[in-house]
């Protein structure tokens, strides 16, 4: 009688510990993006490009499941799950691109955060080069891809300095909508603080939206800043400087999106 007792209770074991395994395996985009190396739908891109090994093997099947006990390489590069979340807020300064590398050797936004995080961040949205202002740093895939999906609708709020004077209809145009090169551009909100100086709030931020809508009225800009994102201003951040965000404004965040699931 003993003997099955201690047979049944090996047995249970045995498959408790087959469930823990099980529960521990995840997608390899959802491990990536957990690792901060992207978001999970930029996780799968760099998987479908051969760019991922699991234990010595490439991989390009994005429903292959591994676990935190597999090696897994991007680009010859080990990677493991990150045990801490990361929220940062760059005040970035024009000059630098959001990449995480450059090929043409220019100065990058991720360097300023460096010598203070060693997880690895990456930008939520993008800044152009000659911009400057706010932008999100995280290693969370799933917040990442939150507020950067069009679907999100997430507010971000610019400050354009031109370096002649604008239209007196541009505001009102912009608001309506503006086609150029064939791609219609519209923000949410524009207001003229004076002949050279426009407030600009969009939803979505298509590639160099308000530059393009610029120029096609043929007014230069000097600078172009970006102050807010949703809920959180530039505040007292000087060029070059950054904090991290609160839980109360990472949840904040995520609550304005209108894709939030939350």
């Amino acid at each position: 009688m003993q003997k099955s007792s201690n047979f049944q209770d090996k047995v249970a074991g045995s498959t408790d510990m087959e469930t823990k395994q099980s529960d521990s395996l995840m997608r390899l985009q959802l491990f990536m993006a957990r690792s901060g190396v992207a978001s999970r739908r930029g996780s799968e891109a760099i998987i479908l490009a051969g760019r991922v090994s699991v234990n010595g093997k490439v991989v390009t099947e994005l429903g292959t499941k591994v676990s935190p006990h597999d090696e897994i390489l991007v680009d010859g590069k080990k990677i493991s799950l990150e045990e801490e979340k990361r929220y940062v807020l760059l005040n970035k300064p024009a000059g630098y691109v959001c990449s995480l590398a450059d090929e043409k050797d220019r100065p990058v936004a991720a360097d300023l955060l460096k010598e203070a995080y060693a997880e690895r961040l990456y930008n939520v949205g993008r800044l152009d080069m000659f911009s400057s202002g706010l932008i999100i740093f995280t290693n969370d895939g799933e917040f990442a891809a939150k507020l950067s999906h069009p679907s999100a609708e997430l507010e971000k709020e610019y400050i354009v300095d031109t370096s002649t004077a604008m239209p007196l209809n541009l505001a009102k145009d912009f608001m309506d909508g503006v086609r150029v090169d064939g791609v219609f551009y519209r923000c949410r909100e524009a207001v003229e603080l004076n002949s050279h100086r426009m407030r600009i709030v969009l939803i979505e931020g298509k590639n160099r939206e308000i530059r393009r809508v610029f120029e096609s009225r043929e007014v230069g800009i000097k600078r172009l800043m970006r102050v807010r994102i949703g809920c959180i201003g530039v505040g007292n951040l000087q060029y070059g400087q950054f904090r991290n965000l609160t839980q109360e404004e990472v949840k904040s965040l995520l609550k304005l999106c209108k894709n939030n699931e939350y």
